[in-house]
């Protein structure tokens, strides 16, 4: 009676190893299940940096290029700057000549003035250190002005660097010094010539260095 009992003991241990096999397979097969969401994540954000490199930039700039000269204002360049205004021209040096026109440099006194340029002089008690540099147009009611500035013009030279060389700096320092020196000038012009000719005197230039 013992010996079927030991016969039968074997085929009992057999139904136990399907639920093993049967659960290998649903391993493997959740692993596969999750492989296309793993390379979704890894693709994504190539994907998307492809497309705003090489889609939206270009069109982005593309529609910039095309409305910046529509956009840039009147006056000014692309980035909206204002343009730099036009450098003021230079006042013509006349060289001690008639200035032209029916009014002289300042538009104040009448035509037919006779105009000094670029006098330079050293400025007295400065050793040479320091000068002044002028240009000026003398002006009066005489019509025969010019011609008798140039007839004399040598001696007007001279009498105009005595009188600039006597300054100081001390003396163009002072409060209305340039209307000093115009009454300076007018009387020595007058004299030296020995009648009143010259009336006033416009500075163009007035330069101490």
């Amino acid at each position: 009676m013992s010996t079927p009992a030991k016969a039968e003991a074997p085929a009992a241990a057999k139904p136990g190893a399907a639920p093993a096999a049967e659960a290998a397979p649903a391993a493997g097969g959740g692993a596969k299940s999750l492989l296309p969401v793993i390379i979704a994540l890894v693709l994504a954000p190539a994907v998307t940096w492809a497309t705003v490199e090489f889609v939206l930039v270009p069109r982005l700039q593309k529609k910039l290029a095309a409305a910046a000269p529509h956009g840039a204002p009147a006056g000014g360049d692309e980035h909206g700057a204002p343009a730099a205004p036009a450098p003021a021209p230079a006042p013509a040096a006349h060289g001690g000549k008639e200035a032209k026109g029916g009014k002289d440099a300042k538009g104040g006194g009448p035509a037919g003035g006779y105009e000094f340029t670029n006098v330079v002089v050293n400025l007295s008690g400065t050793m040479g250190t320091r000068y002044l540099k002028t240009s000026f147009l003398i002006t009066g009611s005489d019509p025969q002005l010019k011609s008798t500035f140039e007839g004399s013009k040598p001696k007007l030279t001279d009498v105009t660097l005595n009188v600039l060389s006597s300054l100081t700096l001390a003396d163009l320092e002072e409060a209305g010094a340039k209307n000093i020196l115009r009454e300076k000038l007018v009387n020595a012009y007058n004299q030296a010539l020995g009648r009143k000719i010259a009336e006033q005197v416009y500075f163009s230039d007035f330069v101490i260095q």
